[in-house]
């Protein structure tokens, strides 16, 4: 009796061990999808392989309520390149199939509603209309990407196509534009294609052939789409480097960037992801997006993909730091003199477009929360009124240079606004476009992430904000000296 006891004590942990081998399969693949990857896994492995470890392909859903229910059929090429296929102009025939080449924001909404719909709120999805549908800031592009034309009147044309492509619009979104059709020898036979203007583009706030904006794969990376990767910092070092949006600069020099970097036991794919047992230290992601919460599993913080939602101020812009927009659209904007930006010259806020006060220690509340999470209360109290300090420094900085600014202008040394010229793209002007676009930016950026040091001083920051004022104080000098010659 003793021997077959043991015996099925030994049978039975074999069993146990063996789990794996009677779990349940990974979602069965739709008929189309499997049609897309016979093909597909010849002409183009490197993305299927991708795919095959998605969570779309192995159903491995992360949420603990989830895991609990039926595995679902698995997402696939036919799921998400032929959905919606009568709203899209770029849809064509392939092998029998409605494919669009674009996926995009509304197509993602099959699936994942909530997502979407607090993007479609997000500042990011209509980075696009908020660079291109603004006068002001289509002057700076031109200024910054534009090739510069000697002639009568010197300046800078607008940038052509591919070179806005290559340029702002990498990040911003580029818009795609079905321009005909092409046909190709492929290994498989001739087939056609459509041809599309602003393409290839994974921009954030790309307007795509359904009309709509926005670029998912912009941070959840194609095809393997892992939460891994839009939690780790490089994800959004592709657009936020700077020297306009120095966040991953500041995020590298920064404590909390030293201890990701150094730390390798750092667990980016927990959901909720858990302060001090999953990550010592936040990255972009823990801050300003991901759900977060205790070792004990105590809620700190929702996912959301509405990022605003734990930002008061709008850091950077053109030319001052104010409270966050109200809408996600910053065209609609107007401020004191009818300009479309946050702020008027003299750096009075627009506040009718801007939240409020409320509203502002609301988000404050949302963001402390994470700090608290890992430090107390007067580190977090101290780091906030640093940050309001350095807000209200640079704004002050800024309106000195802009007063300058305006001196040459109206002495016209310089022609800028009031003469209906682009104000960036002169000598002067260019000078006084980096005492607010770089190291104002680098100077907020660093008090607001913890960067400091050179970021704050030397490296964009307050040093090179006070030599650019200074030379432009020197350049109304100058100018002052030529009119007492006359």
């Amino acid at each position: 009796m003793p021997y077959r006891n043991s015996f099925i004590i030994i049978l039975s942990s074999l069993c146990l061990l063996s789990m794996p081998c009677f779990a349940a399969s990974p979602p069965a693949v739709s008929d189309d999808t499997e049609q897309c990857l016979g093909c597909h896994e010849q002409v183009h492995p490197g993305i299927v392989s991708d795919w095959r470890q998605s969570v779309h392909a192995t159903g491995s859903l992360r949420t603990d309520k989830a895991a609990n229910a039926p595995a679902p059929r698995s997402v696939g090429c036919a799921e998400c390149h032929t959905v919606r296929a009568d709203k899209h102009t770029a849809t064509f025939d392939h092998n029998g199939f409605s494919v669009h080449p674009d996926v995009s924001p509304a197509d993602c909404a099959t699936c994942h509603g909530p997502e979407s719909s607090q993007f479609s709120e997000n500042l990011m999805q209509h980075a696009y209309g908020n660079l291109m549908d603004n006068s002001v800031y289509r002057d700076l592009v031109a200024a910054s990407a534009g090739a510069f034309e000697k002639t009568k009147t010197s300046r800078f044309a607008t940038p052509a196509p591919d070179t806005l492509a290559d340029t702002c619009l990498y990040c911003h979104g580029t818009k795609l534009v079905v321009a005909g059709t092409v046909t190709r020898d492929t290994s498989l036979g001739e087939m056609d294609f459509p041809v599309l203007t602003g393409w290839p583009n994974q921009g954030v706030g790309r307007i795509n052939t359904d009309g709509s904006a926005g670029s998912c794969a912009a941070c959840h990376t194609r095809h393997r789409f892992s939460i891994e990767t839009a939690r780790k910092p490089y994800t959004c070092k592709q657009c936020h480097e700077g020297p306009d949006v120095p966040a991953f600069k500041v995020y590298n020099a920064s404590k909390h960037g030293n201890v990701i970097a150094s730390d390798a036991k750092t667990d980016y794919t927990p959901v909720p992801w858990k302060a001090g047992a999953d990550f010592a230290a936040p990255t972009c992601a823990a801050c300003h997006i991901s759900e977060t919460a205790a070792p004990d599993g105590t809620a700190i913080a929702p996912r959301t993909h509405r990022v605003n939602d734990r930002l008061s101020y709008r850091l950077f812009g053109v030319p001052y730091a104010t409270a966050h927009p109200k809408s996600p659209d910053l065209s609609i904007i107007r401020n004191g003199q009818g300009q479309p930006l946050t702020a008027t010259l003299a750096g009075k806020p627009a506040e009718k477009f801007l939240i409020g006060a409320e509203e502002q220690a609301r988000r404050n509340t949302n963001m402390q929360a994470l700090c608290l999470a890992c430090h107390s209360t007067s580190w977090v109290t101290g780091h906030f009124a640093r940050l309001d300090a350095s807000v209200r420094g640079t704004n002050a900085a800024t309106l000195t240079a802009t007063r300058i600014m305006e001196t040459l202008w109206d002495k016209e040394a310089a022609q800028g606004f009031s003469a209906n010229k682009n104000p960036f793209d002169e000598p002067a002007e260019f000078l006084w476009t980096r005492t607010f676009l770089f190291y104002a930016n680098s100077t907020r950026f660093a008090a607001a992430m913890s960067g400091g040091g050179d970021y704050a001083t030397f490296a964009d920051g307050r040093f090179e904000m006070n030599q650019a004022i200074a030379e432009l104080n020197e350049m109304v000098k100058a100018t002052e000296k030529k009119d007492k010659r006359k």
